[in-house]
């Protein structure tokens, strides 16, 4: 039985969950996942990754209306499961079942809409009329409107499953791959070019609604000569990245690394920190990386934005969103408690196996599966 798994960018970081989704269907499907690429080549990544992409070069309209023929050959799974409600993944999706009366499940990990609402009413307006983007504000908005048209919703966050129903799935993690005891500090540590310095990681894209400048803020408050601030994936040249290094010497700036490599860096992290800002982009969404930072036992800090407080309920160490001060104070806290840091990691391993694992997800999405293939549209 094959599943196509639809994402709308498998250039970009949008490829994440698609992949999440690939790898939690593959032991009892065929699965690969098909999409469109804005941006040159599959997402690093998961470039090299175990999950199959099909995948055709990605454009504006009017020139992208006759590149939807060839995504609708390439999604011929005998179910659809498109990730989030874009057109060129959520809507390719109801193309493609009109065609061939396949099931069509959709996953919500984003609020998408609010991506677009945190540019102000004129930037909105601007965007609104922005229809030469195929997965511009108008026809996301349209997608939106047109869930319930899904024959099953899964959502990352109980904000999106508040809003749109479904089956909660959230962001979980291979467990059993990711055991601590198997990923030594040292090669990390090597390759962020640190001895006796503490490191405090942020892992991941560093945008500004994940908290990247109240990090950068803290770190400064912080002042400690040493502290290692490492921020893995970023790029140096980029202007983030630019910004980031003019902290001074102790700023590591890593690249877009393979999901592979995450547990190596993350193995390195005296601190891992997600101090998420609060906004419409982020009402619904819970950092990936919280995840991995928990299957691996790391201490975290972050903060008390959408599920995240639910998640870490008491195996981390939460502060209000934008305040640099109480984020400087509680990464200092922990690195000046190590007993009690590593307890918290060791607490929020044992969270992640019990609730976040893949073994969790399976228990409510393979029965999704079955049900919808049992019954197509």
């Amino acid at each position: 039985m094959k599943i196509s798994v639809l994402c709308f960018d498998c250039s970009d970081n949008a490829a994440g969950r698609a992949d999440l989704l690939a790898r939690l269907l593959r032991p009892e499907y065929d699965v690969e996942v098909v999409g469109p690429r804005f941006k040159g080549d599959v997402w690093a990544p998961v470039r090299d990754g175990s999950v199959k992409y099909r995948t055709v070069p990605g454009s504006r309209y009017p020139t992208f209306a006759g590149t939807v023929p060839s995504l609708l050959r390439l999604a011929d799974g005998d179910l659809l499961y498109a990730s989030k409600p874009r057109p060129t993944s959520y809507g390719v999706g109801l193309l493609a079942r009109r065609e061939r009366r396949r099931p069509l499940i959709l996953d919500i990990d984003d609020w998408e809409v609010g991506f677009f609402y945190r540019a102000g009413a004129w930037g909105r307006l601007g965007r609104f009329l922005n229809l030469a983007n195929p997965n511009g504000l108008p026809w996301t908005w349209l997608m939106e409107r047109l869930t319930g048209r899904a024959q099953a919703v899964t959502v990352a966050s109980r904000f999106l499953q508040q809003r749109f129903g479904g089956v909660l799935v959230p962001h979980v993690r291979d467990t059993d791959e990711w055991r601590p005891e198997r990923h030594r500090p040292e090669p990390g540590r090597a390759r962020l070019g640190v001895g006796a310095e503490r490191v405090v990681m942020f892992l991941g894209t560093p945008r500004s609604h994940k908290g990247i400048d109240d990090l950068a803020e803290a770190m400064r408050i912080l002042a400690r000569p040493d502290v290692v601030l490492a921020v893995v994936g970023c790029a140096p040249e980029s202007p983030t990245g630019r910004r980031l290094a003019a902290l001074g010497p102790m700023v590591r700036l890593i690249p877009e690394i393979p999901f592979s490599d995450v547990p190596l860096y993350l193995a390195a992290a005296d601190v891992v920190a997600a101090p998420q800002r609060i906004g419409p982009d982020t009402l619904g969404q819970v950092p990936a990386k919280i995840f991995d930072a928990m299957a691996l036992g790391r201490p975290i800090v972050s903060t008390r934005v959408s599920m995240i407080p639910e998640v870490l309920d008491d195996s981390g160490v939460l502060v209000e969103p934008g305040d640099p001060a109480a984020l400087a104070r509680a990464i200092a806290w922990l690195l000046d408690h190590p007993a009690e840091a590593a307890a918290l990691g060791r607490k929020a391993r044992e969270r992640c196996v019990a609730r976040y694992s893949y073994a969790a997800a399976r228990q409510a999405l393979f029965p999704l599966i079955d049900r919808a293939l049992s019954h197509p549209a």
